[in-house]
């Protein structure tokens, strides 16, 4: 009997969905949450399945993307360009996702047409770009790897801009100081050009305390306490001769698809792929190999076999750990069970067994540690998943035939999204000042206007560079001033700071804001160009 099919409904095309007022409506609220989750003072937002289900205390973009239920089609093109952001920098996707709903928001008010927007929106994103990448840009603070401070401030300021990874100051400061040693760590000793950097592995440690974290060089292999009791009878040599399958050595067959395997009459496959394991491990043996690790599943007659002539076998280390692996030990990851090239294999230093809660480690120790193992400890599920944590305007009206009143009124909604954006730094009702020598940022409490001498009210710029009692002019922000050009940064002499005054610094990945900057206006340039919206309805 046949079933009865439905017939599919019609697909639904409308055009110029910006123009609708549920999508205005439901962009708006996309933005009210992003914005109220922004900067070191950010709001935390808890998120849940309307059926039930974990509940979710995030102030991350990619947590909050993630977890948050879009089918508007002009909302997935937002969030998924924001989540592809996010996934290559890890960092400042709010702030991605904020500036293009501003972005989208104030083009609209302008009237103009499609095209004429794209083509200033381009011009003034090269225009800033070629700013912040330039020797003259006021907000940035040059770096080096023998400035540990500045580096620290760095680090410390993404954690403190996740309230939900609940840390005291003092593990704030314990956290940085380990993050930059598994990155400094990866740096290898002997420069050469190009620099390869190394790799930092975090392991998750939930229900550990937080300064129980710790920095370990090499790789950290998780295996049972049984496990772990009969790698300690073999006998250790230092160096180790290793070898690292990533094919598995369980003796099962791979799939033959629509084939056909043709054996021999006589000939079992189970003994004949055990005797070419056997063989294998002979050969392992005879090249005095010490150590065998295998990203899937060693057969135990194998594993046994290997034991017996007092060599180390370890498997299921999985995918995760290959490449680092083969770093640590310079082995080749080998795909096959047919002879083994002598070139394929590696070494380590030495290896260790360690303890860390109630987890128990192999620890490979490596000869130059370019590869370590973080170890990140924190009271909570929740807790550690959220610690896991060019073109000048003059020559746009020349090459572009835009009129000098069309590029006024885009100039003023791309600086207004700007400013926006800067406004939802300030989360308590407080008032946002700007000051007119550097063109810092600067937030006072909420309280009486009628204040004249605001150095009394202000100590610190938001990103603790500078201080009020330098002779500096005010402005509110969002008001009408006078135009001027910003100062420079202090120079580079003047960043030898300590690690006590570097606790009142707040930074920003500019390789990550210079990216997120551009996604943004690229994104908004997207949508705004969207004519029709066709969905299928099933």
């Amino acid at each position: 009997m046949l079933s009865r099919l439905e017939a599919k409904k019609p697909s639904l095309c409308y055009s110029e969905p910006l123009t609708t007022e549920k999508v205005r409506a439901t962009l708006s609220v996309l933005k009210g949450i992003l914005t109220s989750c922004y900067g070191p003072s950010g709001r935390l937002k808890q998120l849940h399945n309307g059926m039930g289900g974990a509940v979710c205390t995030t102030s991350q973009s990619a947590v909050l993307l993630r977890n948050l239920s879009v089918t508007h089609p002009i909302l997935k093109i937002l969030t998924t360009s924001v989540q592809n952001h996010v996934s290559c920098f890890s960092d400042c996707g709010l702030f991605t996702a904020i500036l293009c709903c501003n972005l989208i928001e104030n083009v609209q008010k302008t009237d103009l047409t499609v095209t004429t927007t794209i083509k200033l929106n381009t011009h003034l994103l090269n225009f800033c770009t070629n700013y912040l990448r330039s020797e003259v840009c006021g907000c940035r603070i040059p770096v080096d790897f023998s400035n540990t401070p500045i580096l620290l401030c760095l680090v410390r300021s993404i954690l403190t801009s996740k309230p939900a990874c609940m840390l005291t100051r003092k593990e704030i400061d314990h956290i940085s100081v380990l993050i930059l040693r598994a990155f400094l760590l990866t740096i290898p000793e002997n420069t050469e050009d190009p620099i390869i950097l190394g790799k930092s592995i975090i392991v998750p440690l939930k229900g550990q305390r937080v300064t129980d974290s710790t920095v370990l060089p090499g790789v950290l292999i998780e295996v049972s306490e049984v496990q772990l009791m009969k790698i300690l009878l073999v006998r250790k040599s230092s160096p180790l001769k290793v070898v690292l399958f990533s094919t598995s050595l369980s003796g099962d067959f791979s799939d033959p698809g629509e084939g056909n395997v043709v054996v021999s009459d006589g000939v079992f496959l189970e003994n004949a792929v055990l005797d070419q394991l056997i063989n294998l491990g002979r050969q392992l043996v005879s090249d005095r190999v010490e150590l065998v690790l295998c990203q899937k599943v060693i057969h135990p007659s194998l594993k046994q076999f290997l034991t017996t002539h007092q060599v180390i076998a370890i498997d299921r280390v999985g995918v995760m750990l290959m490449e680092p692996l083969s770093k640590v030990t310079g082995a080749q990851p080998i795909g096959s069970l047919g002879s083994i090239s002598p070139g394929s294999y590696g070494s380590v230093k030495d290896w260790c067994s360690a303890k860390f809660g109630c987890k128990h480690f192999f620890h490979l120790i490596p000869n130059e540690a370019t590869v370590s193992s973080l170890l990140l400890c924190n009271r909570s599920d929740t807790a550690w998943d959220e610690l896991k944590t060019y073109e000048e305007p003059g020559s746009i009206l020349q090459d572009d035939g835009c009129t000098q009143a069309e590029l006024q009124l885009i100039a003023e909604a791309f600086c207004s999204a700007l400013e926006s954006l800067a406004g939802s730094l300030e989360h308590d009702g407080g008032e946002i000042l700007i000051d007119m020598k550097y063109g810092h940022f600067w937030s006072i409490q909420a309280g009486p206007s009628s204040v004249v001498n605001w150095t009394d009210l202000l100590s610190r710029c938001g990103c603790g560079v500078y201080s009020s009692q330098e002779e500096l002019g005010w402005s509110f922000l969002r008001s009408t001033c006078h135009p001027f050009v910003p100062q420079t940064c202090l120079p580079h002499e003047s960043w030898e700071v300590s690690p006590q005054s570097a606790h009142s610094l707040t930074l920003d990945c500019l390789t990550a804001k210079l990216s997120g900057l551009q996604v943004a206006v690229e994104t908004a340039n997207l949508i705004l160009d969207l004519a029709y919206v066709i969905e299928d309805k099933s």
